[in-house]
C-alpha cells in the first residue's frame, strides 16, 4: 500500500491568505488528523507560535511585521521575534534598563507575565529584588542587575524621568525643581499635567504620581480622561457651577439686622443689666406711688357706699357712720 504524502503548499497559501491560523484549520487544510504531520510541514516553512492564547494560534516568519520592541500583532494573539513567552520576557528583561516589576511588562507584552517570571527565576534565568515593596526583575548578572536596580531606585524618586541616568542634574535637584513647577499651575492644570505624566509611566501611575505629587489617585485618573476625550475648557479652572457657593446674597440681605459686633440678637438671654441696690429700691417706690396715686379720690367714697374703710380711719369715726 502507498503512504499518502502531504504538501506543506497548502499550509502556506492557507496563513498567506488568513495570516494566522489555529490548528484545526491546518489540519483541515492539509487533509490529515494527525498532529504531528502538521507540524513536521510547518517546520519546512519557518512557522512561529503566538506566545499568548497559549500558543494556539500559528503564522510564518515571513508574514510577521514586528515593531521595534519586537513584537507584532494580528488579532487576537500576539507574536515575538524571540519566540515563546518565557524567552519574550528574559529578553525584555535583559535589554531593560531599570528592570521590570511584573505589572509593567505584563502591560507591555499584553499577557499576564507573574507566572512567567516565577518559572525564569525558578529556572535561574533571571532575579528578583524587593524594591518599593514589589519584586524588581533583573538579569541574573550582577553587573547589569546593580546597574539596573540603582536606576530603578532613582526613578522612584522622580517619577516623571523615565532613565535617571541621562539627567545633567542630580534627582533631588530634579524632584525639586518639577514641586516647583507644580506649584506655580493652577487646579486644572496640576490635573493635566499629572494625567499627561500618568499616562507616560503607563500601568500603575496613578498611584505613584499620587504619593509624588500629593494628588488623589482619581483625580489624575479624571485629568487624563479629559487629554484623552479633549475635554479642556481654557479660560476656566474648575467647571461652571462648582465650587464653594458664594455667600454675597446672603450677606447683603442680613447686614441691616446685625449689629457692630457681629451677633445676631443684640441681648443674649443670659444677660442682664448691672444696677445699683438703692436705685432700685428707689425706681420701685417712684412706680409704685405713679400707679396708685389716683385710687386716693375713690377711697372716701366706695368706703362710704359698700361699708368698707381705710386701715387708716379711727374707730370713733366708724361708729359715728
Amino acid at each position: 500500500m502507498r503512504s499518502l504524502s502531504f504538501s506543506p503548499d497548502s499550509l502556506r497559501k492557507l496563513l498567506l491568505h488568513g495570516k494566522i491560523a489555529t490548528l484545526p484549520d491546518l489540519k483541515r487544510a492539509l487533509g490529515t488528523d494527525v498532529n504531528l504531520t502538521v507540524f513536521r510541514k510547518l517546520k519546512e516553512l519557518d512557522y512561529l507560535t503566538s506566545y499568548s492564547h497559549r500558543g494556539c494560534f500559528y503564522t510564518l516568519r515571513e508574514i510577521a511585521r514586528f515593531g521595534a520592541d519586537g513584537l507584532w500583532s494580528c488579532e487576537p494573539a500576539w507574536f515575538s521575534r524571540y519566540g515563546t513567552l518565557l524567552a519574550t520576557a528574559e529578553a525584555f528583561i535583559r535589554s531593560s534598563v531599570a528592570g521590570y516589576f511584573a505589572g509593567e511588562l505584563s502591560a507591555i507584552l499584553h499577557v499576564g507575565a507573574q507566572d512567567v517570571l516565577r518559572h525564569l527565576v525558578q529556572q535561574k534565568r533571571i532575579a528578583r529584588e524587593l524594591v518599593s515593596g514589589l519584586f524588581l526583575y533583573t538579569p541574573i548578572d550582577p553587573a547589569t542587575r546593580q546597574r539596573q536596580c540603582l536606576t530603578r531606585r532613582s526613578n522612584q524618586s522622580v517619577p516623571t524621568v523615565v532613565d535617571a541616568a541621562r539627567l545633567e542634574v542630580s534627582p533631588d535637584e530634579m524632584k525639586a525643581a518639577i514641586i516647583l513647577f507644580y506649584s506655580l499651575l493652577d487646579e486644572q492644570q496640576r490635573r493635566l499635567y499629572a494625567g499627561l505624566e500618568s499616562m507616560k509611566l503607563g500601568h500603575g501611575g496613578d498611584s505613584v504620581l499620587a504619593e509624588f505629587l500629593g494628588l488623589d489617585p482619581h483625580t489624575i485618573a479624571r485629568g487624563r480622561r479629559q487629554l484623552l476625550g479633549q475635554d479642556v475648557e481654557v479660560g476656566r479652572i474648575r467647571q461652571p457651577g462648582a465650587g464653594r457657593k458664594s455667600l454675597e446674597k446672603n450677606a447683603r440681605s442680613n447686614r441691616g439686622h446685625r449689629n457692630p459686633a457681629g451677633t445676631r440678637h443684640r441681648r443674649r438671654s443670659d444677660h442682664r443689666h448691672s444696677m445699683d441696690p438703692q436705685d432700685a429700691c428707689r425706681n420701685r417706690r417712684t412706680a409704685a406711688a405713679t400707679r396708685y396715686r389716683d385710687l386716693g379720690q375713690y377711697r372716701g367714697a366706695v368706703a362710704s357706699r359698700y361699708g368698707f374703710f381705710s386701715p387708716r380711719e379711727s374707730q370713733n369715726h366708724c361708729h359715728r357712720l
